[in-house]
């Protein structure tokens, strides 16, 4: 195998691995968009604004189950939802720490674009922070990215190269250029919002 099919498979590796803890969110005649298993017992992360008013939501698991789910948590600032779903033993993505990416370093979004499920795209980090030119100031950090966004990534995760979860996919700008909700703010949500450590939420 030469270096570039090596490559080839360790993204589709990587990208196999994210999907067990990809979910899709149906909100009724709102739309599609995507969610991420932050909990094994049934916290799913997205976007508020892929839960509309939270009403008729559904969470589509990787095996095809179709629960309801219930909004426990949101910030429109933020743009981030917390669901809750009647699951157990549900596959997490281990956390990274957006704070510690560099430009230039690999990472992956995956989401439903366009309704096709389980698509991927990824590209190199530009920067983490709040202000960018040419990118309307953000109210928290977010990682800005040179890939392709589209409808139906939104709520997905963003994955380093280990495939740590780095952030929360949120909004494309241009063809090239994709903002995610940095990890690190999501973790801040969950404690506010919860008041507990995201890694022992208790739904």
């Amino acid at each position: 195998m030469n270096t570039l099919q090596q490559l080839n498979a360790e993204m589709a590796e990587l990208a196999s691995d994210v999907q067990r803890s990809l979910v899709r969110i149906v909100a009724g005649a709102h739309g599609v968009g995507a969610g991420t298993i932050w909990h094994a017992d049934g916290l799913i992360l997205t976007n508020a604004h892929v839960v509309g008013r939270g009403r008729g939501l559904q969470v589509v698991l990787p095996d095809k189950r179709a629960l309801p789910a219930r909004v426990i948590a949101h910030s429109y600032e933020r743009d981030l939802a917390a669901l809750a779903v009647d699951a157990e033993d549900l596959p997490t993505i281990p956390l990274g720490q957006s704070r510690l990416l560099k430009p230039g370093d690999f990472v992956m979004a995956l989401g439903h674009p366009f309704g096709i499920a389980n698509g991927a795209t990824g590209g190199v980090v530009v920067g983490v922070g709040r202000e960018f030119p040419e990118l309307p100031p953000l109210a928290y950090d977010g990682v800005v990215a040179n890939l392709r966004l589209r409808p139906g990534h939104s709520g997905g995760p963003l994955v380093d190269s280990q495939g740590r979860l780095v952030g929360v996919n949120m909004l494309m700008n241009g063809p090239e250029i994709g903002v995610a909700i940095a990890v690190d703010v999501v973790k801040d949500f969950l404690r506010q919002a919860l008041g507990t450590p995201e890694a022992v939420v208790i739904v």
